[in-house]
This record gives C-alpha cells, sequence and structure tokens, in this order.
C-alpha cells in the first residue's frame, strides 16, 4: 500500500513580511482618517486588532514616524502626527520647489510626449475615485508621478521623504473640502502648462496650486 502524501507545507509569513502589512494597515488608517492627528496609537491596542506581536507593531509604528505620519509625546507615547498652520504653508513652499523642478525638467526632455500622455491618465484617476481614501491616493500619485516622470532618482526620494507630513496635513482638514482641491481640473493646469512648454508659466502654475493647497489645509 502506497504511503499517504503528506500535505505541502503552507508558506509561512516572516517577521518583515508582517511588518510590512501592519505598516500598510496602520497607515491606511491614519490616512482613512480612522485615526485622527493627535490621536494616541497604542501598542496593545493596535497588536490585538491587527492579529500581531507588540513588537512588530513597534517596528511599524518606528517606520511610520521616520515617514512622519507618527510623533512622539509625553512618556514616549506616539500619536498621529498634526502640523501648526506655519508647518503646513513651509511644506508647501517646499513641494512647489520639487514640482516646479519636475515640470521644468519634463518640458525639456525629449520624452515630454510620452510624459504628457501618461499625466493626461493620471487627470482621469483623480475624478474617479469614490471615497475618500481613494481621492488621497490619486491626488499623491499624480503629484509623485511629476517627481517620477523627470527622472531623478534624488527628486523623487525628496518627495517621498515628505509624504507622511502631506498626508498629514491633507487629513487634518474637512474632508468635505477635499474633493473639490483634488479634483482632476484643479491639476490640468499643470499638464497644460507642461504641454504649452513655457518654463516661468508652468511654474507659476506650480507654484499657485500649492499656495491654495496650503492656504486650505492651513485653515484647519
Amino acid at each position: 500500500m502506497a504511503a499517504e502524501a503528506l500535505p505541502e507545507a503552507l508558506p509561512s509569513l516572516d517577521r518583515s513580511t508582517l511588518r510590512e502589512r501592519a505598516l500598510q494597515s496602520i497607515r491606511r488608517a491614519i490616512t482613512s482618517g480612522q485615526y485622527r492627528p493627535g490621536d494616541h496609537l497604542g501598542e496593545v491596542e493596535l497588536a490585538g486588532r491587527l492579529g500581531i506581536s507588540r513588537g512588530t507593531v513597534r517596528e511599524a509604528l518606528r517606520h511610520l514616524q521616520q515617514e512622519g505620519l507618527v510623533r512622539p509625546g509625553a512618556r514616549g507615547m506616539l500619536s498621529v502626527n498634526s502640523l501648526t498652520p506655519h508647518e503646513i504653508r513651509g511644506l508647501y513652499q517646499v513641494r512647489a520647489a520639487l514640482e516646479g523642478l519636475a515640470v521644468a525638467t519634463i518640458i525639456r526632455s525629449a520624452h515630454r510626449e510620452q510624459a504628457l500622455d501618461t499625466l493626461r491618465d493620471a487627470l482621469a484617476q483623480l475624478s474617479s475615485g469614490d471615497g475618500l481614501a481613494e481621492r488621497v491616493e490619486a491626488d499623491l500619485g499624480f503629484h509623485l508621478l511629476l517627481c517620477q516622470l523627470a527622472d531623478n532618482p534624488m527628486l523623487v526620494e525628496a518627495w517621498r521623504n515628505l509624504e507622511g507630513r502631506i498626508r498629514v496635513a491633507i487629513m487634518s482638514h474637512d474632508a468635505e473640502q477635499l474633493p473639490e482641491i483634488m479634483a482632476g481640473n484643479r491639476h490640468a493646469p499643470i499638464v497644460d502648462a507642461i504641454e504649452q512648454g513655457d518654463i516661468p508659466a508652468a511654474l507659476a502654475v506650480v507654484e499657485q496650486h500649492m499656495a491654495a493647497a496650503a492656504d486650505l489645509y492651513a485653515s484647519a
């Protein structure tokens, strides 16, 4: 009688996989508004809700702290970060400089037409999201794409280093006003300016876009 075949072992989740899943879950909870700026993030509560160890939660929170989404408070307790109006305006001035560089680089690029096609596809995504989380991701995706199309890894890295604080600024505001500023027609002038190829005019469009966002988020 032939021996019964043993079932194949299920693939195990290593620590890095669990940490990444925890990181994504906590980040999503913050950016969706489930946790608001100033809310305490308890390791015990998060570990229980996610079904993982406190150590894994701690590693995920440490990473989110580096992103700027989380900050330490009294007695080492962590909470969702918040930004002052002055910090928000400074953040968006830096964004204007970074994304202005991206736009100028794309205009000078031999691949400008391909970049324009990609950006117009991204514009369509800005108006297709139903929920707030989807709109936030589409908005951030468009601006990150600008930097990526400039083909400058350092520019992308600099933008990524601000992403956590950008998310904090967005989520600190009244959600009812966010869809308007994230709509495709608010971003289309950036793409139109790239198509026209006038770098000073394009830089002015980016600065105006960022100034309007800063005014909205700083007023929260």
